[in-house]
């Protein structure tokens, strides 16, 4: 009797269905073999039928497999209690990317940006935003506090899903007053708060004895959830190099003292996967009281190992984890929150199977979100959101592809929202309407207001005289150069360069103040950026160093939009502190720009990084006009 040759098809994309057993599996549809013929020439017309119908279950059964994983598929997200989750297989998503991410040196992101981006964080479906660290600044307080009353009371998705929104705070009254402050609007407030206990920090930065960190921690934790906060976390900063013992004293005081949430943070990215997988078990195994509360995992990339160390701690008993979208933070960032999620989608049985409340299909729009508003763009070999992710050159790979995607593809383009441009059928133009066009900023997640969306559309019409074809890039680059920018303070009205090889760069440059007034400033220059650059500090006369310039064409072809970035420092200091070091330290803006002219363009960015320069300047002054000794207000 011949043999039967069964083949296993590899998993084209990620799934979270149970695989059928091996014997009821369809042939791998690169492959194909010839059937024996039939003993019976009336056995053809019935071969071929069997032939067709199994073909046709294959074909189906391909489709579904391709598909994006549906939320429903998965179990539904546990509600939220602050110290357990009652399905042990569920993993809290904390993004800090308003906060940590913020840190990257130029990230600086305005208040309305950081609202915008934290509504897309609560479609994309983290449970905790870290919305920022009130203390730092007035312009923070007020940037958590609008985020906290907004998204921290607006249900989001099928399941009416509300974020906990949470302020960072060092261990002392001042900041945690001011992270109550700020969250106490939102239906679910937290307070984070941290301090060093690893041995070279407690000695070289902190100066005190291991005993006085304990008696601190346990006294601000205990007041935190004295100000009728219920969700306290407890972050001993440095953990991957302190020592065990104490790390579990510590921990077990903080917890007695009411805290909920216990962060165990890789400050310095220094440990290995097995290292931080140890840890956490460790810490799991012997800390008094653990099971009153969540373990969770903060790891940064200094080698390049924060989203394995995150999901090795995920596999040893960690149900909270910290990360940021597209990775960024402090040096070299943090775990990227669409690596972690989509790794514990893919590879869901080899981690026991831990599931999480992410929506993939919005991270696609979440990470251009973020690179448009922070000005930190990803490199093309990004996993899961670089430009390359999913293209294939290789000409092996290509034929691959073009026979089964599942060749050389583990991920769905759509699981993760990337949609293609004209998918939809709509294609922009100089005869579109408002309706047409409102309709792609639906599609590609954006919600403005009335006001705003005449203003855009107004950017919108003088784009598309020029150009045949408005792109989906060409509007996300108007959207974030019209809408989201920083409190006008200057706006500008006119520009007008010269330049060549037969004499001096020139330009002119009108702008508006805020209260209506205009001023014109005119300046040579080695170029006609440089000329205008140099026109408008002659307006504005604030002292400023232009320490980065950056220029991208948003499409291909001579006509295409052109983008600038540029972060400028300045004497700003004042009262700007760094939320690890707790030092002042001068401040930088970043600001973008777009236009079809690379002058206007670059003209653009500068005010933009110039209007938010003005506008701390602002709120540090009168910050400083506050009297001493008076108290942030902790009640309602």
């Amino acid at each position: 009797m011949a043999s039967t040759l069964l083949l296993s098809p590899a998993k084209p994309y990620c799934s979270t269905k149970t695989p059928a057993p091996i014997a009821n599996r369809s042939p791998s549809p690169t492959l194909s073999f010839r059937a024996a013929a039939p003993r019976f020439a009336h056995g053809l017309a019935a071969a071929a039928a069997v032939g067709a119908n199994r073909s046709a279950r294959r074909h189906r059964r391909l489709r579904a497999l391709a598909r994006p994983v549906r939320a429903s598929q998965l179990p539904r997200r546990p509600e939220y209690v602050p110290d357990r989750i009652d399905d042990p297989n569920y993993v809290r998503i904390f993004d800090t990317t308003l906060r940590d991410g913020e840190q990257s040196p130029g990230a600086t992101m305005t208040s309305a940006e950081k609202l915008v981006v934290a509504r897309q964080l609560a479609r994309l479906g983290v449970d905790i935003i870290e919305a920022g660290f009130p203390a730092s600044s007035p312009d923070d307080l007020d940037a958590v506090r609008s985020i906290a009353i907004e998204v921290g009371n607006t249900p989001v998705g099928e399941d009416g899903h509300v974020p906990v929104i949470c302020g960072l705070s060092r261990c002392n009254k001042r900041d945690i007053d001011a992270a109550w402050e700020a969250v106490r609007h939102a239906r679910l407030p937290r307070i984070h708060t941290f301090i060093a206990t690893s041995e070279i920090h407690m000695q070289h930065k902190l100066r005190k004895t291991p005993e006085q960190v304990v008696a601190i921690a346990r006294e601000m934790v205990a007041y935190a959830r004295s100000l009728g906060c219920p969700d306290v976390e407890f972050s001993p900063e440095d953990a991957g190099r302190s020592n065990r013992e104490f790390l579990y004293h510590i921990l077990e005081e903080v917890i007695k003292a009411g805290a909920t949430t216990l962060n165990i943070p890789d400050t310095v990215g220094y440990t290995l996967p097995y290292e931080f997988g140890s840890l956490i078990a460790d810490i799991k195994a012997n800390t008094p009281g653990i099971e009153n509360a969540i373990i969770s995992t903060h790891c940064q990339n200094d080698l390049g190992l924060a989203t394995a160390n995150t999901l090795a701690g995920a596999r040893a008993g960690a149900r909270q984890l910290e990360v940021t979208i597209n990775g960024i933070g402090e040096r070299a960032g943090n775990a990227s929150l669409e690596e972690v999620a989509m790794a514990i989608k893919c590879r869901r049985e080899l981690l026991g199977g831990l599931y999480t409340g992410i929506n993939s299909q919005h991270i696609t729009m979440t990470s251009k979100m973020v690179q448009e508003h922070s000005g930190l763009h990803v490199q093309p070999h990004k996993a899961i959101v670089g430009a390359n992710a999913f293209a294939h050159e290789s000409g092996i790979h290509q034929d691959g592809m073009l026979k089964y995607k599942g060749t050389y593809e583990i991920i769905s383009p759509d699981d993760i929202g990337l949609t293609r441009a004209n998918e939809f059928g709509i294609v922009l133009g100089k005869l579109s309407g408002r309706h047409a066009v409102r309709s792609k900023l639906v599609e590609l997640g954006y919600e403005i207001s009335d006001k705003e969306f005449e203003d855009f559309f107004k950017r919108y019409k003088e784009v598309a005289e020029k150009k045949k074809r408005v792109t989906d890039e060409d509007i996300e680059a108007l959207l974030s150069d019209e809408i989201f920018q920083p409190k006008v303070i200057w706006s500008l009205a006119d520009v007008q360069a010269t330049c060549g090889t037969l004499g001096l760069s020139t330009a002119t440059v009108k702008l508006i103040a805020s209260d209506g007034e205009e001023k014109i400033g005119c300046s040579v220059g080695t170029g006609p950026v440089d000329a205008a650059y140099k026109a408008v500090d002659q307006i504005i006369q604030i002292p400023t160093v232009l320490r980065e310039y950056s220029m991208t064409s948003v499409t291909e072809g001579i006509d295409a939009i052109a983008t600038t970035r540029v972060v400028v420092t300045g004497d700003v200091s004042n009262n700007t502190k760094h939320a690890l070091t707790g030092h002042s330290f001068n401040r930088a803006f970043s600001g973008s720009g777009a236009a079809m002219d690379i002058v206007v363009s670059s003209v653009r960015a500068y005010l933009s990084a110039l209007n938010k320069m003005c506008s701390f300047v602002g709120a540090v002054k009168a910050s400083s006009e506050v009297p001493e000794g008076t108290s942030v207000q902790t009640t309602e």
